[in-house]
């Protein structure tokens, strides 16, 4: 049986932050946790469980998440998230969701030994529809705070190290009585370090990082669109005291073209058209991404028609498909004529009233309405 959509398990839009998946994952998790559905076996709470947890593991993981983003399930290459292998216990549920409530827990941005990741950083970068359709690579120059070169990131002066906190010894972490209840926090002295750096260095100031530019080589895919987000794991801001970097997350804007709009893989482009041609029919040169091609316009052709070129479109990230061209004539009334034009016109105007034949069914229908408009006024 197929697996149904991570974010439908959830509840949640394609868009939805990690505290919206985390709310969600939590009411999921204390509704149909096997602890608490021991009495109602048939309900199949255990299987709902599994679920959610699997696609909350997925898409709470930022590399996972992205290739299922861009691939479904597929993308995962046959692993689904842990929660596939088993329930686990309501203490994991307590650890993986709730545990951040206290300072504790797998969740937060602060990892063993109290060792903090870095920030996640985005730049905004600008394609033209030429590069966004074909892909290409650019180079981009990003601020951000790196890893100190004097300290290596300890944020101690250069022949001293960090020292263990006397608070917490080591542990990063302190039980604090309330009531009851005994609960675990971050050490107050330490912040969760579980050492404290008493002569720190002079270049970052204990930090351990430092504020500089880097330029970084992204390679864009072909078919991405205004909005999608390419992700640089490591590239993000250097983690305290040497802890892990975060991720640079590349925001997508496509400038605006001169001759076409984009819909998904579709492009859209107007084409001005002589009376002539619209009258007797032609042929045109059109241009698509990719050369000119031949377009053939039959006679009497009127404003508005959509001729569409198989093949001659876009293409997006998530499929090799490519779009199609679809161009919409305008026909354009000439301007500027000579005296001899002028009366050439004139005398088609007398031959055209002259005719029996319909020559412009599009006025005459829209004649007839306002006559029957006026016929009711009159008449009611």
């Amino acid at each position: 049986m197929s697996k149904r959509d991570y974010y439908d398990v959830l509840g949640v839009e394609r868009n939805a932050s990690e505290a919206e998946l985390k709310k969600s994952y939590r009411r999921l998790a204390m509704k149909y946790h096997p602890d608490r559905n021991t009495n109602d076996d048939s309900s199949g709470a255990e299987d709902k469980f599994k679920e959610a947890k699997e696609a909350y593991e997925v898409l709470n993981d930022g590399q996972k998440r992205a290739a299922y983003d861009q691939f479904g399930h597929a993308g995962l290459g046959g692993a689904g998230g842990a929660g596939a292998a088993g329930a686990g216990g309501f203490s994991d549920i307590f650890e993986d969701v709730f545990g951040d409530i206290f300072g504790g827990g797998r969740g937060g941005g602060r990892g063993h030994g109290g060792v903090n990741r870095g920030s996640d950083l985005r730049y905004d970068l600008e394609l033209s529809l030429e590069d966004a359709v074909a892909g290409t690579t650019v180079k981009i120059r990003v601020p951000t705070r790196a890893r100190c070169g004097t300290c290596s990131g300890s944020g101690a002066k250069k022949g001293s190290k960090p020292v263990t906190c006397e608070t917490c010894a080591g542990h990063g972490q302190v039980r604090v009585q309330q009531g009851f209840f005994s609960i675990q926090q971050a050490c107050p002295k330490c912040s969760g370090k579980g050492t404290v750096i008493s002569d720190p260095c002079g270049t970052c100031h204990g930090q351990g990082r430092v504020q500089e530019s880097k330029t970084l080589s992204v390679k864009i895919p072909p078919g991405v669109d205004e909005g999608d987000r390419i992700r640089l794991s490591g590239e993000g801001e250097a983690g305290e005291h040497g802890g892990p970097s975060g991720d640079l997350y590349v925001q997508v804007r496509v400038k605006p073209h001169t001759l076409f709009q984009r819909n998904n893989a579709d492009l859209i482009c107007e084409v001005p058209i002589d009376v002539v041609t619209a009258s007797l029919g032609g042929e045109l040169k059109i241009p698509t991404l990719s050369g000119r091609v031949k377009l053939k316009v039959p006679a009497e052709t009127q404003t508005g028609k959509v001729f569409r070129l198989r093949g001659k479109g876009a293409r997006t990230v998530h499929s090799d498909k490519v779009g199609d061209l679809l161009c919409q004539v305008s026909v354009e009334t000439p301007v500027k004529l000579t005296a001899e034009q002028k009366e050439i016109l004139k005398h088609f105007q007398r031959t055209i009233t002259e005719s029996n034949q319909e020559h412009s069914p599009k006025s005459k229908s829209w004649l007839d309405s306002v006559k029957k408009v006026f016929d009711d006024i009159r008449f009611s």
